[in-house]
């Protein structure tokens, strides 16, 4: 049996004896999101890994995650506590692939989901969160973009933009998202006949199209915490639950389907981040997270151009 308390204590005796910090994504398991420092989304979390003074940044999240941090915080050790932890987006979208939509549509913007492989964004012009993405499309000067890898965020960017969306690849989806049909939405509203639904852009259009809120898993919490309603049923992976429990304790949140129900509920990549293994990456320092020097100032160049769009917009 795991003595949490022990394992967290000692996580945290690590953490100070190597001025380190845990980045935990709200996807992330209730005691993992415990000892995190910060959580949040993936951009959220790459904005704190940047500001940070600490010597060691450990990201609880998928490898895609800790590449990002690793690019921007290149004098920093970046580790992640299992670097198996992948992700269907991301593994969606390779280079080769990436560079031939380039020479079909040589006059488009590329902008990637932050759910992309740091080479990959070593290509892009701009990097986006499911937050941002709509907001980026439609201030770039061009009626053509190319957006990948998430397929049902792009049909969703399209609609809110009115631009032709070049989707690369045509087919690349979160293997959690993918699964929502809007059956579980009929059902979920019938046992939960007095909360709202929210919902990820990366969830299919005719799951958004049935939504109270559409937003990222951050702006999830906000309206969370602002709105006047007190029960919402959660159409994304079932971790973030414990993000809405941890941060808005006042009110009741339901999944949209149950593990129970369904396994793809949960996201086998989150779940393999745990407490031990976190442990085990503060005491050996590992893995250490190694991104080429001229991929990491591309990649960075790219999400520090997003952020410049970003505050011109705001």
């Amino acid at each position: 049996m795991t003595d949490y308390a022990e394992l967290i204590k000692r996580i945290k005796e690590l953490k100070r004896e190597k001025n380190a910090i845990i980045l935990g994504h709200n996807y992330m398991d209730y005691a993992v999101q415990l000892v995190s420092d910060f959580t949040g989304d993936s951009y959220d979390l790459a904005v704190k890994a940047m500001k940070t003074n600490a010597d060691i940044i450990v990201f609880a999240g998928v490898y895609f995650m800790a590449e990002q941090a690793a690019a921007l915080n290149q004098d920093k050790l970046v580790l992640s506590p299992d670097p198996k932890a992948g992700c269907t987006l991301s593994d969606a979208l390779d280079v080769e692939t990436l560079k031939k939509f380039k020479e079909e549509y040589p006059n488009a913007p590329v902008v990637l989901y932050i759910n992309t492989s740091i080479y990959a964004k070593a290509l892009a012009d701009y990097i986006v969160t499911s937050s941002t993405a709509v907001k980026i499309v439609k201030a770039l000067d061009s009626d053509i973009v190319l957006f990948g890898p998430d397929a049902n965020l792009a049909n969703y960017v399209e609609k809110k933009t009115g631009k032709k969306i070049i989707k690369v690849p045509p087919n690349g989806r979160c293997l959690v998202h993918a699964s929502y049909v809007k059956q579980f939405v009929e059902m979920a509203r019938k046992k939960y006949p007095n909360a709202v639904l929210m919902a990820h852009p990366e969830s299919p259009l005719e799951i958004l199209e049935a939504a109270d809120f559409v937003g990222s898993t951050n702006q999830m919490i906000k309206f969370a915490k602002e709105s006047k309603y007190k029960e919402f049923i959660v159409a994304t992976e079932i971790g973030m639950l414990n993000a809405l429990k941890l941060q808005v304790p006042d009110k009741v949140f339901y999944p949209l389907i149950s593990t129970e129900s369904c396994a793809c509920a949960r996201c086998p990549y989150m779940a393999m981040i745990t407490l031990d293994k976190i442990k085990n990456s503060l005491e050996n320092e590992v893995t250490k997270v190694i991104v080429p020097k001229d991929v990491a100032e591309k990649a960075k160049e790219a999400f520090e151009r997003t952020m410049k769009l970003l505050e011109k917009l705001s």
